[in-house]
């Protein structure tokens, strides 16, 4: 078979077939290379490689149109038979021969990620399973090739039949959506012949199972029918001949069904082990947060999709199916709008965008809209939005433990004091932990409610009655949590504001905090990047939080028996206070600033009574356009504070899952000298090669 393999190396690359297919090939893929990669610097070499599998359709046929139907043209295949090797074994040493010239251009492929990462960081894991998807995609086009080619002594035939069956199999897909939205035995027999779709799964960062077993298996069953036509090809005119003819029918049959049966039974594996999840965020892996919550449930919940499932959002309909797999108690069920327009006027009043996930357990139910699935980004330079994260399992964990408790708490926002509104991202957190937020005017309710898990006294800048403080004050002695800002913009005496902290030991310190470590500020010195403290708190906060304004917090019992203090947030050593910010007439240090280490966040809890009071000592900490410039990490604080509001079986919050990788860093020049070397010289230069090595040959 060696012998086999190198003379059919030989020929293709000394005739220009091996040299066109490399050029042509890479023509395309650098086509797209330099456009996605280079100069529109995106990390995943999945874009590129999408791009050009359309190719494929063209060049397959040019590689595999000799393989088989000249050797029958000029006769040469008698010797084949006649020398001292199977059928099976010239059948499959022609195709690895093929496989390997493919081979040399998918390895010039798997250069490129590790090119790219020069410029940035790339993902690895699911830039080389694309390319094996490619890779496994290019060895079933080749394997059916290789059998057109064996039906005739043509290669013009050959390669016509082999560009129509491949691009039949590439558009299959769309062929079905245009025949029927919903699966039926049609479009299930139909599915089988798309031989591109296992390409998306391997693109989106899964190493599909499913796909290596329907790739090899069909590359498998393509050699042996080629070796079956082979086989009756030899048999002259006689009785054998029709006794071999039957034999091959039913070996053919027999291997038909062989091939099914093995892809049916893999297509039953739990999607876990079909469908491995490798990319960086583990996109559609979920957290141990939600199969703790699957495995408490005992009713049963299904989620309605909007939507028909062959055009649902791939990413959403794997973490669904994580979801039905995690659970008995979970079942997923698709709605094509198109048929059921009216389906949610049973669970809202408002129709849900397309995509969306009703989630119902009984009488109980809670409505995911596809808007909230994904988190945007908004480049203001071109004014384009982009998807950020993937929040899919965040939003549906939290409506499962919703639908399944009885019992929702709130948290209060108190107003009637110049408070400033939470960001919108921070009210999301909230309502993601199953904890509704309400307004709440002291001046008009008797007390704080019994169902308030929590009250969120944001930046006052007036102050309290005397009846509003001693409302929150008796709120708090008997075991309630808040979370108190101040603001440098407060007027006026503060005292009875002062006097809810006072009974835990707190004071706020009026004026503004500057920073005078350039390292612990950004760009201003009120803008404050402090360190960080350890506490239960702040253990999901990664990197700086931004404190801006900020006014020092003060504890001021330290003997006491029944309070336990925890610093949050402090600046360096060599932070300084401005008390009269009514005259400031410079941020820099003078004469008379008090300097020293400043806590801006702290943690005060009482034993004998239960309450929890965390300060704050900037109203704009909980403030989006803040949070934005520290990528969230001042909302993961926030969301470390309130945690513990809720019943721990309601406030599971999973976070958003970053959805993609940050742009390479390349410069113009080089995107300048990359299009000239990757689209122009490397398939000329290929092309020339072979034309040399071709006219040489044929002189001699």
């Amino acid at each position: 078979m060696k012998a086999i393999i190198k003379r059919e190396i030989r020929t293709y690359f000394t005739s220009v077939i091996g040299w066109i297919f490399l050029a042509a090939f890479l023509f395309v893929f650098n086509l797209y290379f330099w456009a996605y990669n280079l100069n529109m610097a995106y990390a995943y070499i999945s874009y590129a490689l999408s791009g050009s599998a359309i190719i494929f359709l063209l060049i397959i046929p040019i590689l595999t149109m000799r393989s088989m139907a000249e050797d029958r043209k000029t006769k040469t295949d008698q010797l084949l038979y006649t020398a001292p090797l199977s059928v099976p074994r010239i059948v499959f040493g022609k195709f690895l021969a093929m496989v390997a010239v493919f081979s040399i251009a998918i390895g010039i492929v798997c250069i490129c990620p590790l090119i790219m990462n020069t410029f940035g960081s790339v993902p690895f894991g699911e830039s080389y399973t694309a390319i094996l998807g490619v890779w496994l995609y290019g060895l079933l086009a080749i394997s059916i090739g290789l059998f057109l080619s064996a039906v005739t002594e043509s290669q013009v035939i050959a390669a016509v039949l082999s560009f129509a069956v491949l691009f039949l199999g590439y558009m299959m897909d769309g062929i079905i959506s245009s025949i029927t939205t919903s699966e039926n035995v049609l479009t299930k027999i139909l599915g089988c012949l798309a031989i591109a779709r296992p390409l998306d799964n391997f693109n989106t960062g899964v190493m599909d199972i499913t796909g290596i077993v329907y790739y090899v298996t069909g590359t498998a069953l393509f050699l042996f029918l080629t070796c079956q036509v082979v086989q009756k090809f030899r048999w002259s005119v006689s009785s054998k001949k029709i006794r071999r003819g039957v034999f091959n029918s039913t070996f053919v049959l027999i291997g038909i069904a062989i091939t099914v049966v093995v892809n049916v039974l893999v297509s039953q594996l739990p999607d876990s082990i079909k469908n491995i999840d490798v990319t960086g965020q583990k996109l559609y892996t979920l957290t141990d947060d939600t199969y703790e919550v699957l495995d408490s449930l005992n009713d049963d919940i299904t989620m309605y999709v909007l939507s028909a499932e062959d055009s649902a959002d791939s990413t959403l309909k794997k973490t669904l199916e994580r979801y039905e797999e995690g659970s008995d108690h979970i079942t997923v069920e698709y709605i094509d709008p198109a048929v059921s327009p009216n389906f949610y006027t049973t669970y809202t009043d408002t129709a849900p965008s397309e995509g969306s996930v009703i989630v119902a357990c009984g009488d109980r139910s809670r409505v995911v809209d596809y808007s909230d699935i994904y988190e945007y980004t908004v480049d203001y330079s071109t004014y384009t939005q982009s998807i950020s994260s993937y929040d899919g399992e965040g939003q549906l964990t939290s409506a499962v433990t919703y639908v399944t408790s009885e019992d929702m708490q709130k948290v209060y926002a108190i107003t009637g004091h110049g408070e400033t509104d939470l960001g919108s991202s921070f009210t999301q957190a909230l309502e993601k932990m199953n904890l509704s937020v309400e307004s709440l005017t002291l001046l008009t309710s008797e007390t704080v409610p019994d169902d308030a898990a929590a009250i969120i006294i944001n930046g006052p800048t007036t102050d309290f009655s005397a009846d509003d403080a001693q409302k929150v004050a008796d709120y708090l002695a008997g075991g309630g949590k808040a979370l108190i800002t101040s603001s440098y913009e407060a007027t006026g005496d503060m005292t009875n504001f002062n006097s809810i902290l006072s009974q835990y030991g707190l004071n706020v310190n009026q004026g503004m905090i500057m920073e005078g470590d350039m390292t612990h500020c950004y760009q201003y010195p009120f803008y404050l990047l402090p360190d960080v403290q350890s506490a239960s708190q702040t253990s999901n906060v990664e990197g700086y939080v931004m404190m801006l304004n900020a006014q020092p917090v003060e504890f001021t019992q330290e003997d006491s028996e029944t309070l336990t203090y925890t610093s949050l947030l402090e600046t360096s050593s060599s932070a300084y206070l401005k008390s009269d910010l009514v005259n400031l007439t410079t941020y820099e240090k003078e004469d008379g600033d008090e300097e020293g280490t400043f806590v801006i966040g702290a943690n005060v809890t009482d034993s004998e009574t239960g309450a929890d009071i965390t300060v704050i000592g900037s109203v704009a900490a909980f403030n989006d356009q803040v949070d934005s410039y520290v990528s969230g990490q001042n909302l993961e604080l926030f969301k470390g504070i309130v945690s513990g509001y809720s019943d721990s079986e309601t406030a599971v919050s999973i976070d958003a899952k970053d959805y993609s990788y940050a742009n390479l860093n390349v410069n113009q020049a080089l995107i300048f000298v990359g299009a000239g070397i990757l689209i122009v010289m490397i398939p000329v230069v290929l092309i020339i090669c072979g034309i040399i090595i071709w006219f040489r040959r044929r002189k001699a």
